[in-house]
């Protein structure tokens, strides 16, 4: 019999071998000070476009006084235990009707995070007998919920309308089989690529297949649709989706999550989730925060429009420049580059280093091998200078790709790596 660690010691992962060149610069960075456009990293400033802070809430001078009124009102314990048990108060129920309103459902329920919120929402909704078609590119935490699941699950090929009918008819023969039902996930916005899934065109098959719609809309909430209500308004089938769930840790720059649904969903799920039911409630001081964040969302659409206004001049400023972005639709701003991981890590270090630019870097096996991802998020804090550095930075990295300069230089990051 084997140690249990001889497979941690031998084998670090795709990601974890390259921890000695990587950890604390290009994975665990620390970027300092105040959450905005420019912070610290390394001792030197940044444009920062890494960070979800879509409207550019987090340090806006009437969320910062609303925190820390709470704050010093409740502390940050209260109220102590689960919901169900000691947890609850009026103030959670009345940001469940205003989200309910708001994303356009008749009932809404808090969550304490968004990955575990979708995770375990995914997990009490279906049974052994159901069926679970989602989308192959999904992030994590869908694919986390899916993974709990004791039933048949099958992926469709991403925003694929014809592979996921394929997938469809597969579900329905297996559900006719077993007598359970069939759930279907997508997100509202895909957080790698920026693509909007495709809504409308799911939700049109339900005209043919007997199934439910999931949507995990964590990008485009606060971002698409009107005042930020979403991708499902944005697209025009909000009642089409099922369950609608969304995450305060983008666009509402805080922590806690929440899912909207017909009432006799929503109350089994509250009966029934057992993250939610054997966990904390969510502390008074985020629930106070999250209606402040709320009402600046439906009131004050200058946010999201001088969103857009970053997020125009960066993406067309790219394009015009002759790079990939894919086939964005949202916020979310890749680009794409031909490269390995070792010229991918020299890159971005140059970026950070000698143009002051910070964006996240993604590699294989997120995406495939030879491509570098450089993925940028605008926000509402950003401004026209920022994109006009940013655009300059990336036309000299790339001249110094195609050059071969930054494959002569990882030489010897690849070579410690293999050996």
């Amino acid at each position: 019999m084997k140690d249990l660690f001889a497979r941690i010691q031998q084998n670090k992962g795709p990601l974890g071998k390259w921890a000695k060149h990587a950890e604390g610069y290009f994975v665990f960075p620390k970027l300092e000070g105040p959450i905005g456009n420019r912070m610290s990293f390394n001792g030197k400033e940044v444009v920062t476009w890494s960070i979800n802070d879509y409207l550019g809430l987090a340090n806006h001078p009437e969320i910062r006084k609303v925190d820390a009124d709470a704050a010093l009102e409740y502390g940050s314990a209260y109220p102590m235990g689960a919901r169900m048990m000691s947890g609850h108060t009026e103030l959670h129920e009345q940001l469940e009707v205003e989200l309910a309103d708001f994303v356009q459902k008749e009932s809404a329920y808090l969550l304490n995070f968004g990955y575990q919120g979708i995770l375990s929402t995914i997990d009490s909704l279906v049974s052994k007998d159901d069926v679970i078609v989602y989308d192959v590119d999904s992030h994590a935490c869908i694919i986390d919920g899916v993974r709990l699941h004791h039933g048949k699950r099958y992926t469709y090929q991403h925003n694929d309308i014809e592979s996921l009918e394929k997938n469809l008819i597969r579900a329905t023969k297996i559900a006719e089989q077993t007598g359970g039902g069939i759930l279907v996930i997508s997100e509202g916005v895909f957080g790698m690529r920026g693509e909007q899934g495709k809504l409308k065109e799911i939700a049109a098959l339900k005209n043919k297949y007997n199934f439910r719609f999931l949507v995990d809309d964590a990008h485009g909430f606060g971002t698409l649709g009107k005042n930020g209500a979403g991708a499902g308004v944005e697209q025009g089938v909000q009642d089409e989706i099922d369950v609608y769930f969304a995450t305060f840790a983008k666009s509402m720059a805080s922590t806690g999550a929440f899912v909207a649904a017909d009432k006799e969903i929503i109350d089994y799920l509250k009966y029934n989730m057992r993250s939610q039911m054997f966990a904390k409630s969510l502390q008074m001081v985020l629930v106070k925060g999250a209606l402040k964040r709320l009402d600046m969302l439906r009131t004050r659409p200058e946010f999201k429009d001088k969103l857009w206004r970053n997020v125009n001049s960066l993406q067309d400023g790219l394009k015009e420049r002759g790079f990939d972005i894919g086939l964005t639709k949202s916020c979310v701003t890749p680009v794409y580059l031909k490269g390995s991981i070792p010229e991918a890590m020299v890159l971005v270090k140059d970026l950070r280093e000698n143009y002051s630019i910070f964006c996240s870097i993604v590699v294989y096996p997120v995406i495939p091998k030879g491509l570098i991802l450089l993925r940028l998020i605008p926000t509402a804090s950003h401004n026209l200078e920022d994109v006009s550095m940013t655009l300059n930075a990336f036309s000299k990295i790339r001249e110094k790709l195609e050059k071969g300069t930054y494959k002569r230089l990882s030489e010897s990051i690849a070579f410690s790596v293999s050996h």
